[in-house]
């Protein structure tokens, strides 16, 4: 029964130091709140261009043609041993007489006119696992049996890669940044507000107080900013994404340019997301800056 009494306690002093500290707990909120959109908007920008970039990955495929004297059952058989390739996705085959409706189609039947299906080879549209591993790979099926050339774009499977390392080096240089800047905001919050009540501290010190029961009230304080501070960047986040979700889907109905994934997709990722970084914040913050106030 004590030992309830002293937590509800501590808890309730926790409480009343954050309302206690009203300006700098508010200060401490809206920095917190403020790094927490900032890393959400660079998080979901950096996601929805890593999608775009993977699509775009997925798009970059290889064309394997067969040797022009394999009739059609030959041409499909040389298949198999593409697809043994260990980073083949999927190799789709495409007779000659598909490739020249292909063509008519989307050049128009005029540009093709004249043109026998027969003149043209059977052939294989072929999806890698890695792009990375492209030019090992075409190397494997030029070996083929039955290969008589392979068209391939690997300039632009080394920019899409490289694209996925500068974006993933980004974000996490942004997001560290941006971390250490609410810690140390929360922190420095923490250490005005026991600042202010040192002489308190050292007296409970020389009474018998332990280093706990001093030290709680002013992490349930940094528990309660972090959360507040996470939930109200979460709904933050929210609008500010539906609304430049809408902006974009206004211009990809005239152009069509990116992808912009609905924020109900991620809503449990960046829930979690931002009311654990809220409440990590905030903890480390109090358990930070209140050592040296303990050093009496």
């Amino acid at each position: 029964m004590k030992k309830s009494r002293n937590i509800r306690y501590l808890f309730t002093e926790g409480v009343h130091g954050m309302f206690r500290h009203g300006f700098m707990s508010f200060a401490a909120i809206a920095v917190t709140v403020a790094c927490l959109v900032i890393i959400g908007t660079f998080g979901m920008i950096l996601y929805n261009l890593g999608l775009m970039v993977k699509q775009l990955d997925e798009q970059n495929r290889i064309l394997v043609f067969v040797d022009e004297s394999y009739g059609t059952a030959e041409a499909r058989s040389v298949g198999s041993s593409i697809n043994m390739n260990p980073n083949v996705k999927q190799a789709v085959f495409v007779s000659r007489s598909e490739a020249l409706a292909n063509f008519e189609q989307q050049q128009g039947v005029e540009a093709f006119e004249g043109v026998d299906a027969n003149n043209l080879r059977d052939r294989f549209v072929v999806t890698l696992v890695d792009n990375a591993k492209m030019e090992q790979t075409l190397t494997e099926l030029s070996a083929v049996q039955g290969v008589a050339d392979i068209s391939s774009h690997p300039e632009i499977a080394d920019g899409i890669v490289m694209i996925q390392k500068v974006l993933n080096v980004v974000s996490v240089a942004i997001i560290i940044v941006l971390l250490v800047v609410s810690l140390f905001i929360i922190s420095n919050t923490i250490k005005l507000a026991m600042y202010d009540r040192r002489d308190e501290i050292a007296i409970m010190k020389m009474v018998g107080a332990t280093d706990s029961f001093i030290r709680f009230p002013y992490v349930i304080e940094g528990f309660l900013i972090g959360l507040i501070s996470g939930v109200l960047a979460f709904f933050i986040e929210w609008g500010l994404y539906d609304l430049i979700a809408r902006a974009i889907g206004n211009l990809n109905g005239n152009f069509g340019l990116f992808i912009v994934v609905p924020f109900t997709e991620v809503l449990i990722v960046v829930a979690i997301t931002f009311g654990l970084t809220g409440l990590l914040i905030g903890v480390l913050g109090s358990v930070f800056s209140i050592r040296k106030f303990l050093d009496v």
